[in-house]
Formats: structure tokens, sequence, C-alpha cells
């Protein structure tokens, strides 16, 4: 029988080359790039992490895209939510995947759409030094009325597919960064009037909010530094649900990390570490962490958890992050088991949880079968999602 709560996997589009990457890196670069170059940084560091049984893909090919979702179905998982890359004035990129997973009508596997809303750096897709200036390859602009209509009508079709996952009968729409889109309620409101104007119920908004940060929201609209509360996630959430959102995906990475090692010793080898350059690796223990991932406010209705295979973005950064060691497709099964208790108290159709990622190998984040594992982890979500 299977398990009733959906896992929506977060899917990378990346894997195909653009004339933008092109120019900014080189004729032909993809993340496969990155993957392929990334070296191990300490004993026993898992690195490069290559792939098996689709190998190094194009996403430019059909009959990746429908072994994909095959796989995909196979191991329970419920659909896929695409990342969408709109920059304002009708600026798209990495958009022809999805856009041929729309007009051919294949795979037929339910989908969603993330607009990752963030501007691309010099350090987005590849490591640069640690000294190095951080330069503005493609802003994030966000245009007005004029722009977030034309947007609504760009996406409009996808909408309409009967592939597109809804809740409450109403399309999801997920966004990235719900803080420094300064007009996302002006948004929200805009694209709810054209959706009912367009025969919809709505747009179901979810928004992108972690556990925990270092950021307090005066009511004067300015920010100020504290020490991340980790008890509670509750102002966080609520502040995510005030802008007009119905929902909130939350992620527990910041909050299982420092839980994990204590938070004054965490905040303190991070700050040691970036003073110095990060010229020593900062490792945590994947079962510490996700063992601390949720909030207590992740079994609220109105908040869909996220889970985490692994974690390791050195192929992008080198040693600027953290990297988890020990993970394996047992010690997930035990995470997404965690997870799955931890929202089981919920209404059928609330028993949401994110997948954090199906594909994203350069940062360490993909259940896609690798050399090392080879089938593991997608094993692990069919072990127990059906």
């Amino acid at each position: 029988m299977m398990n009733k709560t959906k896992i929506i996997a977060l899917y990378l589009p990346q894997f195909h080359p653009i004339p933008e990457n092109d120019l900014w890196w080189g004729k032909g670069f993809t993340e496969w790039t990155n993957v392929a170059q990334a070296k191990p940084l300490f004993r026993g560091h898992y690195q490069p992490r290559i792939p098996s049984e689709l190998g190094f893909y194009d996403l430019r090919l059909s009959e990746v895209r429908e072994a994909q979702a095959q796989m995909a179905k196979d191991s329970g998982i419920y659909g896929f939510c695409y990342y969408h890359y709109w920059f304002g004035n009708g600026k798209q990129l990495l958009e022809r995947p999805f856009n041929e997973v729309l007009s051919s009508g294949k795979p037929d596997f339910p989908f969603c759409l993330c607009w990752a809303n963030h501007t691309w750096s010099n350090k987005t897709w590849k490591k640069s030094s640690a000294l190095a200036t951080e330069q503005i390859l493609i802003e994030q602009k966000y245009g007005g009325i004029e722009d977030y209509t034309l947007h609504f009508n760009t996406l409009l079709p996808a909408f309409n597919d009967e592939r597109y996952i809804r809740i409450d009968g109403k399309p999801v729409f997920v966004i990235y960064d719900t803080i420094g889109f300064k007009e996302v309620s002006l948004f929200i409101k805009l694209w709810q009037e054209l959706a009912v104007k367009n025969g919809l119920d709505g747009i179901y908004f979810i928004g992108m909010t972690p556990s925990t940060i270092s950021i307090k929201f005066n009511a004067d609209g300015s920010t100020s530094r504290i020490i991340p509360n980790t008890q509670s996630s509750a102002e966080l959430f609520n502040k995510t649900l005030s802008l007009g959102f119905d929902a909130v995906n939350s992620f527990g990475k910041s909050r299982g990390e420092m839980l994990s090692k204590g938070k004054l010793t965490d905040l303190l080898q991070k700050f040691i570490l970036q003073k110095t350059y990060n010229i020593i690796p900062n490792t945590y223990n994947y079962s510490k962490v996700v063992a601390n991932f949720f909030a207590p406010e992740d079994k609220w209705d109105n908040v869909f958890p996220t889970i985490l295979p692994q974690w390791d973005r050195s192929p992008r950064v080198g040693k600027a992050e953290g990297i988890y060691v020990g993970s394996t497709p047992t010690e997930f099964k035990k995470h997404l088991q965690n997870a799955i208790d931890f929202v089981s108290a919920k209404p059928d159709n609330r028993r949401y949880i994110f997948l954090k990622s199906w594909n994203e190998w350069a940062e360490g984040n993909y259940v896609e079968p690798d050399i090392k594992y080879g089938d593991g982890y997608l094993k692990a979500l069919k072990e127990v999602l059906i």
C-alpha cells in the first residue's frame, strides 16, 4: 500500500548548454563540468560523484527526461518541482527542458514550478577563489504589474496542464526568495486575480523559508542581526504566511547544523573559517544534522518540510561551505521515515514533503544512481513509500 505522504522532488534543469553559460564559463559548460572535475578535500571525502545508470545526460533529450520520471515514479515520488528562471522583462534561462515536457505531453508525470528568483553571479554555477570579488552575471529584476502579468500569461498553459500538481484545486507555485522580493504580496494578489479571470480557482503559493535565520525583521521594515532561534520557527513561518503565501516549504539545514554541534560552537567555527578563508573544510555528520532537521512548527498543516539525501557543494564552492559526511541510503531512509512520521497527523491533502533534490549533483544533494551507491537512494524511497 502506497504511503499517503506525497514527496515532491526539486528538479534542476541546468544539464544542457545554453549561450549564456557558454559565454560565461566556456563552450558546452553544464553542471557536469563541475561534477567531473571535483577533487577530494580530505581523506575519505566522496568526490568526484559520477552518475551511473543515466550517465552524464543532456536534458534536451526526451529519452532522458522520461527515464528520470519512470525512476521517480517507481520509487514512490509523487512529482517533480522544476526550477524556473524568470529574470524580469520576459527574460528566461534554462527553460527548454520544461517547455519540451509541457509541449510534448511527456513524461506523463505530475509537476509544478519553483521560481528560483535569485541573481546569478560568478559564484552561482562554478567555484572561484575565496578572495575573488563577486560579479553579477544576470540580475534578478522585478518589472512591476506589466511584467508580472506577462509572467503569469507565459505560465498559464502549464497551470492548465492536467499533470500540474494542485492543492485545493489550485496549481502550486513555489517562490524561492520570499525576503528579497519586496513586492511579493502585490505579485501574489495580482496572480490570484489573473488566475480567477482565466478560469482557475486561484494559485496555491508556497514560500521557501529556512527554519532558523540570523536576521530579525523589525516593525519599521529594517533588519538586525540576532542569535538564531532553534527552539521555534513560528516567527519566520508566520512572516512568510503574512505576505500572502498559502503554505511554507521549510528548510531545516541551518537548524540541523547548529544543533548537531551546539549552536555557539557551530557559529564560532563558521566565523573562524570565514575569517581564515576556509583553509580547512567544515564537515558535518549527516545523521546528526538530519536528526535535528525539523522544527516543532513543521507539524503545522500549512508547512511542508524538506528532506535532504546528501549535501556537498564543494564542486561549486570548494571549502567555502559545510560538507556532510556519513550519508548512506540507510541513513537517508531513517531521515525519510522520520519526516513521514513527523507529518503523519496532518490531513491527507497536507501531507507533502519536498525532496531537495532529484538531481543537484554539484551540491551533492541528489537521489539519481551513482557509481558508489547505485540506485540505493531510490530503493530507500521505494521501501518507505510503496
